[in-house]
């Protein structure tokens, strides 16, 4: 593929079966828990993306025997039992955020010093909230560069003088920090009760962690929606099934919604792991039709309006929304998401400078954006290295002419055929 792609826009309302490729989200929970376990685990229906491989080579840095069967999908590990004697030394967590989150507090639990580093992208997303939740552990933090950012060295194990320690997280910035730490309490001496302060975002991924958790045989209470008590109870090997991609499937509900017609993906359902499945709520919500089966969401495309919406349970389909919101009949305000200013990019200000850039009328809001759709004019579309940018972006020029993508392969990180199955699904092909 070349350093730019020219989005050709569908001919008509698009008619579409479509299962997504695995969750990376659960596919990363699954690998860091299935290399922690005792036994062999069996995980299905896996993601195979940059993401994912960063994970692969950090649990086989941990010790653990990784076998993958690319046609199923499918990936086998041997796990540590929780010892970390022979890891390490140096872990490399590429791009991956929830690698390196990850990977940080499952460090903590060996009793010897190990390196984490990861991308320059990576190297500038804040870390500084995990890397002090642990420091209060009495773990050994050591700044291979800047305070609070990667590379760090991390020297366990915790030591606290109670039979259960506590650590308050401020649960206003990534999930991905105390989903680090859920993971790896279980292997932790005395177990860890987590408490959350501040507004709680993404909390739908803590709850997909927890789920994970348990189905390899961990002990994890909520007596309420703040606080999280782990058992050290380890980890059982499991064969272990996981979602496809609900993020990967917003695309494809937008794609209908904006060209109209009907795409039906299966293999997601209305109580699935993943929260953003409630994208689909926001879209009928704009007045796309929703149906629920019992393992399949169809979407059906209708007039679309204008709305206000908060999103910050749903953050990585914010972008999504952004370009179904240029041809509702309104302008559409989405807040609550101000902490992905700090993911791959600020994704607030790019989102709007893209919108802008094709001609329509977007702002920059205190913790959001506002899209108001308009007619669009040719452009370059820039993606920051960010796959959500070139993922969603590229809905407006399949609906669309004059819309180029720059930096396509961006898209390797959590959906490198992206946009071959969107061709695909222009010859009528179902995937």
């Amino acid at each position: 593929m070349s350093d730019v792609l020219s989005i050709v826009p569908f001919d008509g309302p698009v008619q579409a079966v479509v299962t997504p490729p695995g969750s990376k989200s659960i596919t990363n929970r699954a690998l860091v828990i299935a290399a922690l376990a005792s036994g062999q685990s069996v995980l299905r229906g896996t993601l195979l993306a940059e993401d994912t491989e960063a994970m692969i080579d950090c649990v086989k840095t941990l010790g653990a025997r990784v076998e993958q069967n690319p046609k199923e999908s499918s990936i086998t590990i041997t796990g540590i039992g929780g010892d970390l004697s022979n890891a390490g030394p140096t872990f490399f967590a590429r791009q991956s955020g929830t690698t390196a989150r990850f990977m940080a507090a499952v460090l903590a639990l060996g009793s010897q010093p190990f390196l984490l580093d990861a991308d320059d992208a990576m190297r500038r997303r804040p870390m500084g909230d995990a890397l002090s939740a642990l420091e209060g552990l009495g773990i050994t933090i050591s700044a291979k560069g800047e305070t609070g950012f990667l590379p760090v060295e991390i020297c366990g194990p915790p030591t606290n003088s109670v039979s259960m320690p506590t650590v308050v997280i401020d649960g206003s910035t990534s999930s991905q920090f105390t989903s680090g730490l859920l993971i790896a309490a279980p292997c932790m001496e005395d177990g860890l009760r987590i408490e959350l302060r501040g507004d709680i975002v993404s909390r739908p991924y803590l709850d997909m962690t927890v789920s994970v958790m348990r189905a390899f045989g961990a002990e994890v209470l909520t007596p309420d929606e703040r606080t999280f008590v782990v058992s050290p109870s380890g980890y059982q090997s499991t064969d272990f099934q996981v979602e496809p991609d609900a993020s990967a499937a917003s695309y494809f509900f937008a794609l209908a919604a904006i060209c109209g017609g009907s795409v039906r993906v299966e293999g997601l359902h209305r109580n699935s792991l993943q929260g953003d499945v409630r994208f689909v709520d926001v879209l009928e919500t704009m007045g796309a039709n929703v149906a629920f089966e019992e393992n399949a969401i169809t979407v059906t495309g209708a007039p679309l309006h204008g709305i206000n919406v908060d999103f910050r349970q749903i953050s990585d389909t914010a972008q999504t929304i952004a370009a179904v919101a240029v041809f509702a009949d309104g302008p559409t305000s989405v807040t609550g998401i101000g902490f992905i200013r700090q993911k791959e990019t600020d994704r607030i200000a790019a989102v709007v400078t893209e919108l802008q850039r094709l001609g329509v009328y977007a702002t920059e809001d205190s913790d959001g954006f506002t899209v108001t759709p308009g007619p669009t004019n040719d452009a370059i579309i820039e993606t920051y290295d960010d796959h959500r940018m070139a993922m969603s972006m590229a809905l407006i020029g399949y609906k669309r002419s004059g819309v180029t993508i720059s930096d396509p392969t961006c898209v390797a990180k959590t959906f490198p055929n992206y946009f071959d199955q969107m061709d695909r699904l222009r010859n009528g092909s179902s995937l």
